[in-house]
């Protein structure tokens, strides 16, 4: 458990700090014009929101206040895997150490 919350942690902190130097280095709009115009960058976004799906699935499934979950999932949705990186973060701590609660939830 230690470990996955090492790499959770370091997760969130790569995926914030790459968030930061996009906005402020990055034009978003000019610069994601670009890449939605290219095959690879079709690819990849693809790619990635078929990642937040099925990381969604499992928040609604482990969450059990349903609001709550569909709130991640907009954040997933806008801040990409730096909010899924938090949210497992967040989900290794309050699971004490127990790896059927951080999978399951509490229910």
């Amino acid at each position: 458990m230690r470990t996955a919350k090492i790499f959770a942690i370091i997760g969130t902190i790569i995926m914030f700090l790459t968030l930061a130097y996009g906005f402020i280095y990055g034009d978003f709009f000019k610069e994601g014009s670009i890449i939605i115009s290219i095959a690879w960058g079709h690819v990849s976004l693809i790619d990635v929101y078929i990642g937040f799906f099925l990381f969604s699935g499992w928040v609604l499934f482990r969450e059990q206040k349903k609001h709550i979950a569909v709130v991640w999932v907009v954040v997933f949705m806008i801040l990409g895997n730096f909010a899924t990186c938090l949210y497992a973060t967040i989900a290794l701590f309050k699971s004490n150490n127990d790896w059927r609660v951080f999978w399951l939830g509490k229910s």
